[in-house]
């Protein structure tokens, strides 16, 4: 019984957490036209 309920709290923080984050809304600033290169390019 004490790991539902435990569970049931790690469930109701984590969806608190993710309120607080939407209400706060996405940091402004703008991303970059570049695409990111994640790869080495290879060399001739």
């Amino acid at each position: 019984m004490r790991a539902l309920i435990a569970a049931g709290i790690g469930l109701a923080a984590a969806f608190a957490l993710v309120l607080t984050m939407t209400a706060v809304g996405a940091p402004p600033g703008e991303t970059s036209p570049k695409p990111l290169h994640t790869t080495v390019p290879a060399h001739p």
